[in-house]
């Protein structure tokens, strides 16, 4: 199985200098990646470099911790839509989440939904830090919501990806929407495990590697 196809390849470290922006969009294009996954202040970057290919620009929103205001959110977003990303991998209000406080999740996700248009949202419901019941919830508002993706991790918490989480949200979802697994993905069986079991985009900041083991 190729898995290029289905790769967001991600650089959102804080050290990240333009250069190394400018080089995961090579390795992008040349491997026709999926994406390539940065914060906004490099989405322009990323635009210009990703011109004449089918690779898209995607931008993180409300990242790490998703704690904002929902209008900060839908804000950044906007910006980051205008700059010309394609895609935006927001950050679910967690401990909202965690309060049961659904209407507000799904209120903080929606208001990115339509800020965001006509780009695509993936949801970030940070699967580490939410039980099984949790997970359902969040994945159901955020289809609520208008996503267009459920996603497990950010990579900045206390775990990443897993088999079990992955299965579980494509359950929740079905086909209707779909599941991006990101966070601790290191080697291509891995990679290629999470996509057997239902996710349909990998996100990792070690592309490459991915499809040379």
């Amino acid at each position: 199985m190729s898995i290029a196809k289905y790769i967001d390849h991600t650089i959102l470290r804080a050290d990240t200098r333009l250069e190394t922006v400018k080089r995961y969009c090579k390795e992008a294009k040349e491997h026709r990646f999926a994406s390539v996954c940065v914060n906004g202040v490099h989405v322009k970057t990323v635009v210009e470099e990703l011109k004449g290919s089918d690779v898209l620009c995607c931008a993180v929103v409300g990242f790490p911790l998703g704690a904002m205001d929902a209008e900060v959110k839908a804000f950044e977003a906007k910006k980051a839509v205008e700059a010309g990303a394609a895609e935006i991998d927001m950050v679910m209000n967690i401990g909202k989440a965690k309060d049961g406080a659904w209407d507000f999740v799904e209120a903080d996700i929606a208001s990115v939904v339509t800020a965001s248009r006509p780009a695509r949202v993936k949801v970030i419901i940070e699967t580490c830090l939410l039980n099984d019941e949790e997970k359902i919830l969040a994945c159901r508002a955020a289809e609520r919501a208008g996503a267009a993706f459920v996603k497990t991790s950010t990579g900045f918490s206390t775990q990443g990806a897993t088999l079990e989480d992955v299965s579980l949200m494509r359950e929740a979802v079905g086909n209707r929407l779909g599941v991006k697994a990101s966070g601790g993905i290191r080697d291509a069986a891995f990679a290629k495990a999470l996509l057997e079991a239902g996710a349909s985009r990998i996100g990792a900041s070690n592309g490459i590697k991915l499809i040379e083991t």
